[in-house]
């Protein structure tokens, strides 16, 4: 053997414990509506919580933005942003994120009165929105998605009962074509999930049409509790 080969054994997955970064901001009011909110690839959970702030009427709710557990730096900056999976270890990425959501919950909010639940994810963070808002802990009353796709495993699952679901996309948005978001709204509505489907002018972005949107689905969700 050539005393330069490198010998290497192959190890599925090894269980670790990481930290997660959450942000919360609460309602001052009484038994307030949970906004959790969920970024994209390459953002961070301040991009998140700045745009659930920005929906009309969000003084009333508590915000949560929950940050991926994957960080890494901007490009050519020393900005902090994230991502939340990859396609290894697929399976197990999503197990440790919802386990993760859910810890973060309890501890954001422990000993704080609350009513509803709602998930609201932009691009990659629309897939933890509805892992989140399905396969939580927690009961999702609704489920905000702008920019991305409902999880493949979710739409295959017979079992999945979705909530209210709002589905975004803008109508220049090329991460997100009509026809991956027509079939999104299709396969929902054959799944009987009460879904409203917005086309708002704009591409890969979360805009104040869709924080409009957002705040009268919010509307419909909390007046149904």
């Amino acid at each position: 053997m050539d005393s330069h080969e490198i010998l290497t054994t192959a190890v599925a997955a090894v269980a670790t414990t990481t930290h997660g970064r959450v942000l919360t901001r609460h309602a001052r009011s009484e038994s307030p509506t949970v906004i959790v909110g969920f970024h994209g690839y390459y953002e961070n959970a301040e991009i998140q919580m700045t745009r659930l702030a920005a929906i009309p009427g969000a003084d009333a709710w508590t915000l949560v933005a929950i940050q991926g557990l994957h960080r890494f730096y901007r490009a050519r900056t020393n900005d902090v942003v994230a991502s939340w999976m990859t396609r290894q270890d697929r399976e197990l990425a999503i197990a440790d994120n919802i386990a993760y959501v859910d810890a973060a919950l309890r501890a954001a909010l422990s000993g704080k009165s609350y009513g509803s639940i709602v998930c609201a994810g932009f691009s990659q963070g629309v897939a933890m929105a509805f892992r989140a808002g399905v396969r939580g802990a927690a009961r999702c009353a609704g489920i905000i998605a702008a920019g991305g796709d409902v999880p493949p495993e979710l739409l295959a699952n017979p079992n999945v009962v979705f909530p209210p679901v709002l589905l975004i996309r803008g109508a220049q948005d090329d991460y997100y074509p009509q026809k991956m978001f027509d079939g999104n709204v299709a396969v929902l509505r054959e799944r009987n999930a009460d879904v409203t489907p917005v086309i708002v002018n704009a591409a890969h972005d979360w805009t104040t049409e869709v924080s409009d949107a957002a705040a009268q689905f919010l509307r419909h969700v909390t007046a149904a509790a």
